[in-house]
């Protein structure tokens, strides 16, 4: 059973994704996959709309953009796997019992590459009852921008995800101050498609989050080492100690869903913070936009 799948972008927080393809759980399922990577993050849903692709992963943050556009949108989110926010704040000195208020008087640098990271965060800011435009001032961007910021001495305080924290805490550049995934579950990033396909490849769907399951089941149970070794071909430019260092901090920190359901919950946490932030304006349901009957394993 062919399967088109296409990778939003490659990163360290998808791990789970890299163990399924690496571990052969999709094909035990009886899957063959094609696995293609996005040429953008922004393109991933339109290949989709397109025909192009079949399956994508990514975050539902993307999806609800497309349904706020549109409330007639295809497009549906099914089986949850990076259940928490992948991103870190890191500044120069420690920083042990870090408060939200101590950003304030600080240049502190968000990531601006996609949209989530900053919409989370501000949500974090306005919630603890900060002005997040006195906080950031202009300085939502590219983490590659931030980074040379930060090395210079412009910046105080930047948000990134791994592998960025886990060098410059290597080098003796920098510390964690904060990691986003004490947020809790907020359904980072999911599997995604038409419910035209949904339905008509029904069965190649749950085969899909059959295997992913599995890959969760491993993700858990084999040491960050031995996961390492596993997908070091996807993450080729990073050392075996950093991959392994940054999985086990990453797992224990809960960032990876033990199985694939996607309740309301996290859904509404994450659509909250992108009506807060201003980046849609309606109010997408869950029904809409999560098949929470594909989402489940059994």
């Amino acid at each position: 059973m062919r399967l088109t799948l296409c990778e939003n972008m490659r990163a360290v927080p998808y791990v789970p994704f890299y163990l399924a393809l690496a571990g052969d759980f999709w094909r035990s399922e009886g899957l063959d996959i094609r696995h293609v990577v996005s040429p953008s993050t922004a393109r991933t849903a339109t290949a989709l709309l397109d025909g192009s692709v079949e399956v994508s992963w990514g975050g539902p943050m993307r999806v609800m953009m497309h349904h706020d556009a549109d409330p007639r949108c295809p497009l549906v989110c099914f089986g949850q796997v990076v259940a928490r926010d992948p991103f870190l704040l890191v500044g120069r000195a420690r920083k042990p019992a870090f408060r939200w208020r101590d950003l304030a008087g600080l240049r502190v640098a968000p990531a601006g590459d996609v949209p989530t990271p900053w919409m989370t965060f501000q949500d974090d800011l306005q919630r603890a009852g900060l002005d997040p435009a006195a906080i950031a001032a202009r300085r939502v961007r590219p983490m590659a921008r931030n980074l040379q910021a930060y090395l210079r001495g412009a910046v105080d305080v930047i948000q990134v995800f791994e592998p960025h924290a886990d060098r410059l805490v290597s080098e003796g550049r920098g510390h964690v101050w904060h990691r986003f995934s004490e947020r809790g579950d907020c359904a980072y990033t999911t599997f995604y498609a038409t419910r035209r396909f949904t339905r008509a490849r029904r069965e190649a769907c749950r085969r899909l989050v059959r295997g992913m399951a599995r890959a969760q089941a491993a993700l858990f149970a084999a040491t960050p080492g031995a996961i390492a070794d596993a997908v070091a071909a996807f993450l080729p430019k990073l050392s075996r100690a950093a991959l392994t260092r940054i999985i086990g901090a990453y797992r224990a920190s809960g960032l990876w869903a033990r199985q694939p359901e996607l309740p309301p919950a996290p859904y509404l946490r994450l659509k909250a913070a992108l009506v807060s932030g201003g980046l849609i304006r309606s109010d997408p349901p869950y029904e809409n936009v999560v098949d929470a009957d594909l989402s489940r394993a059994d």
